[in-house]
C-alpha cells in the first residue's frame, strides 16, 4: 500500500474520532452523531494533507514502523478534524436561532 494512502487513512480515522470526542463534548458546537463523524473524518483528511504539505517534520510517512511519524500524522488529522468539526458545528447552531 501507498505510504501517502496510509498516511490519509490515519489522518481520516484520527480526524473522525476528534470530530466525535468535540461534539460529544461541546454539545453546542455539535452537528449530531453521524455529521460529527463525516464532517471530521474530510477535516482529517483535507487538514492533515495540508498540515503535511506545510509542515516537513509531518512528510514522515505512517507506513514506517518509527511511532513519532505515525503520531504525527494522528495528531495533524485530529486538530484539523475538531476544528472542522467546532466551526461547522457552530454554523450549523447559529443558523437555527
Amino acid at each position: 500500500m501507498s505510504p501517502t494512502i496510509i498516511n490519509l487513512i490515519v489522518q481520516v480515522i484520527a480526524g473522525a474520532l476528534a470530530g466525535t470526542a468535540l461534539g460529544n463534548t461541546l454539545k453546542n458546537l455539535s452537528a449530531g452523531p453521524l455529521g460529527n463523524i463525516i464532517i471530521g473524518a474530510v477535516g482529517g483528511g483535507i487538514g492533515g494533507q495540508i498540515l503535511q504539505a506545510l509542515i516537513p517534520a509531518l512528510q514522515a510517512t505512517a507506513a514506517t514502523p518509527d511511532i513519532g511519524s505515525i503520531v504525527g500524522q494522528a495528531v495533524g488529522g485530529g486538530a484539523a478534524g475538531a476544528i472542522l468539526t467546532a466551526i461547522v458545528g457552530a454554523i450549523k447552531n447559529n443558523m437555527g436561532k
